[in-house]
């Protein structure tokens, strides 16, 4: 890939979670705070209750397993239409109106995020895509961020070869933050319904508001990352690792104390 060569500018990039897009009001007020942050950024994000839903209504029913969608043909057509369509151009047309300039993308569009099909072990995931360190096109981001425009980024990649695959979103933003950090002074943050990692989840303000590399799996032998969070603060370990600046995690409706006050759980090397 061509050597890019620019001054390190700040870039935020942002992974929004499926509660916050599933809430037509909490989706409104996330999108002016993303609008009024300073500087170049891009967003992230993917929208599986939805496609789960609108996959019901067609007789499709979603298989999981430990959290991570089964992508059959069915499937993969059902998340290319949501992801790709429904909510990246609603996001796109809201931003447009909230003073935002919004480009809305799936790997595909001008060749961003190029991905291989997870290969089968024990389990087969079907048409679910893997990115390495070469799956990211900064050229083309860089290009379109320089032009003014703000890249707004689906779950859907392709493997250059006409297939299109679903691809995890927060591995996404984590690869694109990895990738971006060459060329720029890049922080990853990952928006949710939670304030940030916390001790109790019933305790909302039970904030952990760093947490080190090192502490990472005594946290998980005390089950206060589990679930989900385990594969999210793994890929932000990783791209701490990889070069970027800082990864922070919490809540969606407090995105503009982002670099005023503490925001949410910030990771360190």
């Amino acid at each position: 890939m061509t050597k890019i060569t620019k001054e390190m500018k700040p870039l935020t990039i942002i992974k929004i979670g499926g509660n916050v897009i599933d809430n037509s009001e909490n989706l409104h007020q996330f999108l002016l705070d993303f609008t009024a942050l300073p500087g170049d950024k891009i967003l992230v994000h993917g929208g599986g209750k939805i496609a789960t839903e609108l996959g019901k209504s067609l007789g499709i029913e979603a298989k999981m397993v430990d959290g991570r969608r089964i992508t059959d043909i069915e499937t993969l057509r059902v998340v290319t239409m949501v992801y790709a369509g429904l909510i990246n151009k609603n996001m796109v047309a809201q931003l447009q109106a909230k003073g935002c300039n919004a480009i809305g993308l799936s790997g595909a569009d001008g060749n961003v995020i190029k991905a291989r099909k997870r290969a089968v072990k024990t389990i087969d995931y079907g048409y679910v895509g893997d990115l390495d360190e070469n799956s990211v096109n900064t050229t083309t981001l860089s290009s379109l961020l320089d032009g003014g425009l703000t890249p707004v980024l689906c779950a859907i990649t392709h493997d250059g070869d006409t297939q299109l695959l679903n691809t995890n979103a927060d591995t996404i933003a984590s690869a694109v933050a990895v990738a971006m950090a060459a060329h720029y002074e890049t922080i990853l943050v990952y928006c949710f319904e939670k304030k940030g990692v916390l001790k109790d989840v019933d305790i909302e303000d039970s904030v952990v508001r760093e947490i080190k590399a090192d502490d990472f799996e005594s946290l998980q032998a005390e089950g206060i990352v589990a679930g989900g969070m385990i594969p999210k603060l793994h890929n932000a370990f990783e791209a701490i690792k990889k070069g970027v600046s800082a990864v922070y995690i919490g809540k969606a409706d407090e995105l503009p104390m982002l670099g005023v006050r503490e925001f949410g759980t910030k990771l360190l090397a």
